[in-house]
């Protein structure tokens, strides 16, 4: 049997043709559209208390974010195929309709009810816009050309992380809440015009809709009660309630099912004929671990510079720049390596190890390390994610082929986002179980409290009430803090660690040129779907 490494990536069909000038048009309403769906998390987060003082609701503040990113990542491998049945500029452009409306609707909300609901719609749109970008990208641009056009998108993060906490500021003391939402109009107006002149050479799907539904019923349940699991687990319930226990039966069963009805059905919402690829599973065991990592570490780095280093939550958003900054250099210049040479396998190991490196540096800290210090360790943390986040869906699609590239690309983007979640949910049990037994076990009733009453301290504590405490009582918060963000960056390490693993059995394959595409018999490139490589995986 021949090694994978000498296969080349499959090819099933030849995508239009697109000058550079074409690409760049079209680039501009993708940069527009990946900038809508980044900067709406970023701008409400600032607005959430004063949303919870108008609307009330404060029990439920949390599921206004949970709501949103279940929605995108049930949304995603929907969309994802989608987009192959239909055609990518139809289902481009409904994702944008669809995200818009959600807009208006949230900013219309007069209960936070009705908020969760529509963010959830929200959800559903951004699911199509993140998963629609890189689908897009992969028909219109060859992957040996990909890299450096990607490297244009990962500029848009920084330009999100950065500016989104600012605007949301902005729109907060100055506006109202509901601009908060209402901002994303214009945005999506100028990616809707912009896409649907320069999209229009897209294909038009592979035929007509045979939508997976029961799949995509299945597929929603595993992820709401698997993400319910660690959001609950430990917090709201015992690990060992009967709540808990019933959430994990009920995933098995969700996921069991799923993947039965996935083998069965003509179009399945995920085709799990693209996971014979070893390369495609690698690659997107890499993304959940990735998105694990790097979400689920980089979410508790605030909570060490506002409590410890005092920073605002205005400039805990501009400390992040080094990090962000260090991913677009790394990126772009990965990018056009890659578009140089042709090479990529270097990219995912080293990421890897410069992740799990800045993650282990970030676990060191203690309550002196300064800001020069941290901001170091975001530039290597950062080199990391830059290595990363283009080279694992790089790998992804040159590993699929074209007929099923928007699925592909949706259960790749689906991983990197489940992936988070669970990082985010688990990582946030430790950081939350670590700082309340820190607290409880060398404060006692130092806060004014009952003994009893040490955890419901610690949920109610903000830098600002911090402040007006006493010096001791400040030290030994920090000191929980900074213990509990300890536990949960080498928790990263440690996972980060794992994907390293994975990412050295990652085989070179070329990258496949759409110029030969059409010339059977010419070029390597040409050649069918290997699905020999899980018999040598």
């Amino acid at each position: 049997m021949e090694s994978t490494a000498a296969k080349p990536a499959p090819e099933a069909e030849a995508p239009p043709g697109f000058t550079h000038r074409e690409i760049m048009m079209t680039m501009s309403g993708l940069v527009i559209a990946m900038l809508l769906a980044m900067l709406d998390n970023m701008i409400v987060a600032p607005a959430l208390p004063t949303i919870v003082g108008d609307l009330g609701g404060l029990n439920h503040l949390a599921w206004v974010t949970t709501g949103y990113i279940l929605a995108s990542t049930a949304a995603t491998p929907i969309w994802g195929k989608l987009g192959d049945l239909l055609g990518r500029r139809m289902t481009f452009l409904s994702s944008i309709v669809i995200f818009l409306i959600g807009s208006v609707l949230c900013g219309m909300s007069q209960n936070m009810g009705e908020l969760i609901g529509f963010r959830a719609l929200q959800g559903l749109g951004a699911g199509g816009l993140m998963v629609g970008v890189m689908a897009v990208m992969a028909e219109i641009v060859p992957p040996r050309e990909r890299g450096k056009y990607q490297g244009v998108l990962m500029a848009v993060m920084p330009v999100a992380m950065i500016g989104g906490p600012l605007a949301g500021g902005f729109i907060t003391d100055h506006l109202t809440w509901r601009w908060a939402f209402y901002v994303n109009l214009p945005l999506g107006a100028a990616a809707l015009l912009v896409c649907w002149f320069t999209l229009a050479k897209l294909s038009r799907g592979t035929g007509k809709a045979r939508i997976d539904w029961t799949g995509a019923a299945l597929l929603t349940t595993w992820i709401t009660t698997l993400v319910l699991i660690t959001s609950w687990g430990g917090n709201e319930y015992d690990w060992d309630s009967v709540t808990i226990i019933g959430l994990a039966v009920a995933t098995v069963l969700a996921f069991v099912a799923f993947v039965i009805v996935e083998r069965r059905v003509t179009e399945p919402i995920m085709p799990l004929s693209v996971f014979a690829n070893r390369n495609f599973s690698l690659s997107g065991a890499l993304s959940f671990i990735v998105g694990f990592a790097m979400f689920g570490g980089v979410t508790f780095l605030p909570q060490f510079q506002q409590f410890v280093q005092g920073s605002s939550a205005t400039n805990s958003g501009l400390l992040l720049m080094p990090m962000m900054l260090s991913s677009m250099v790394v990126s772009m210049a990965g990018g056009a390596l890659i578009s140089r040479t042709g090479r990529y396998r270097a990219l995912p190991i080293a990421g890897t190890i410069l992740m799990a490196a800045g993650l282990a540096l970030f676990a060191t800290m203690d309550i002196d390390t300064t800001r020069t210090t941290t901001s170091l360790y975001m530039v290597v943390l950062g080199a990391g994610m830059g290595c990363l986040m283009q080279s694992t869906m790089l790998i992804a699609q040159n590993n699929a082929p074209l007929r099923n590239m928007g699925a592909a690309t949706g259960a790749a983007t689906f991983l990197r986002n489940m992936g988070g979640s669970v990082g985010v949910s688990l990582l946030g049990s430790v950081y939350a179980t670590t700082l309340t037994d820190t607290v409880t076990s060398h404060m006692g009733t130092a806060t004014g409290a009952g003994a009893g009453d040490g955890r419901f301290e610690v949920a109610q504590m903000t830098p600002q009430a911090l402040k007006s405490l006493p010096e001791k009582v400040q030290h030994v918060f920090q000191q929980a803090v900074t213990d509990g963000v300890g536990q949960v960056f080498a928790w990263g390490a440690a996972v980060a660690a794992v994907g390293l693993l994975v990412a050295v059995f990652i085989r070179h394959v070329p990258l496949r040129g759409f110029d030969s595409a059409a010339k059977p018999g010419t070029a390597p490139e040409d050649t069918a779907q290997d699905t020999s490589t899980a018999a040598v995986a």
